[in-house]
């Protein structure tokens, strides 16, 4: 039974990071119909900036809590920054082109941000430095959980509660829903449809940042590649759940989290990342719409 629960939690880690990246995913192709496949390297690009930030202030004898949130907010400004700044460059010009357009752009992004960061840092794994103390509250329970799993499922809840409240009780929030029910409908009404659509990168780019800065804490490295692997295994996430729809991300995320910790625990760990395809592979076969996801109606 300690052998699962210590799973299970594993597995919900896992799943609140992969959700931060999802939602990411989700809110974009809900308001531009656009798998942005660059956004796992804004999740990477956030990490190597809290690395650097952290790497500066660690010689000045700043407190070690002071110096995870800045730079994770160093983290969440620059990703934001990026990833705003790939809407213009990359997105925006062919939001009327062919939807295959866009996703070479995207995937042609993906590979320039990959081997960008490769050029200016390194090839090499890096360390990570952990700036989350221990708790001493958490030691009767420390081999089911520990502070930094702890801090992952508290800034992930906390995260899903404000993009909550955001999309469903602020003007901005009614905006990015009005333009993806119809965004031409939603110009007609006054919406400004590009701010809304910049405003939706960032906030993307901004929870992948948080969810960059926790998951390296957590494994204690980092390297250029590694925004491709969870940038994939958040999009299967968000398949699962039924992209386009922020609650399915969110379970579609634990849902992998629980299939790879469960699947490494007691099949075998080698396989852990086939389980993600695995599963994107079945829920496209047997139900493509995703777990909450809706077939789309076409008016004839």
């Amino acid at each position: 039974m300690e052998y699962f629960l210590q799973i299970i939690i594993s597995g919900t880690t896992k799943g609140s990071i992969y959700a931060l990246i999802a939602l990411g995913y989700t809110m974009v192709y809900g308001i531009i119909k656009l798998i942005n496949f660059a956004h796992g390297e804004i999740y990477m690009i956030g990490a190597f900036t809290a690395l650097i930030i952290g790497a500066t202030l660690t010689p000045t004898g700043m407190n070690p809590v002071m110096i995870l949130v800045v730079a994770t907010l160093a983290a969440i400004f620059f990703a934001s920054g990026y990833g705003v700044t790939m809407e213009k460059i990359a997105y925006k010009p062919l939001r009327k082109a062919p939807r295959l357009s866009a996703l070479i752009s995207a995937i042609g992004m993906s590979m320039f941000l990959q081997y960008y960061v490769l050029l200016t840092q390194t090839e090499k794994f890096l360390p990570f430095p952990n700036f989350i103390p221990d708790f001493a509250f958490i030691q009767p329970i420390r081999k089911f959980l520990n502070s930094t799993q702890l801090i992952i499922l508290i800034v992930t809840g906390i995260v899903m509660v404000l993009l909550t409240f955001l999309i469903k009780f602020t003007r901005i929030g009614k905006a990015m829903r009005a333009t993806s029910q119809d965004n031409e409908m939603a110009q007609l009404v006054g919406i400004n449809i590009n701010r809304v659509i910049s405003f939706t990168f960032i906030v993307g780019s901004a929870t992948a940042a948080i969810g960059g800065v926790l998951i390296c804490s957590y494994q204690g490295q980092i390297n250029y590649y590694i925004g491709f692997i969870a940038g994939i295994k958040a999009f299967v996430a968000a398949v699962l759940g039924g992209i386009g729809s922020i609650p399915g991300a969110v379970l579609g995320s634990f849902v992998l989290g629980w299939t790879e910790s469960l699947g490494a625990g007691y099949i075998s760990s080698d396989y852990e990342d086939a389980f993600a395809f695995i599963i994107l592979i079945l829920i496209l076969t047997f139900k493509p719409s995703g777990i909450l996801g809706r077939k789309d109606l076409e008016k004839v």
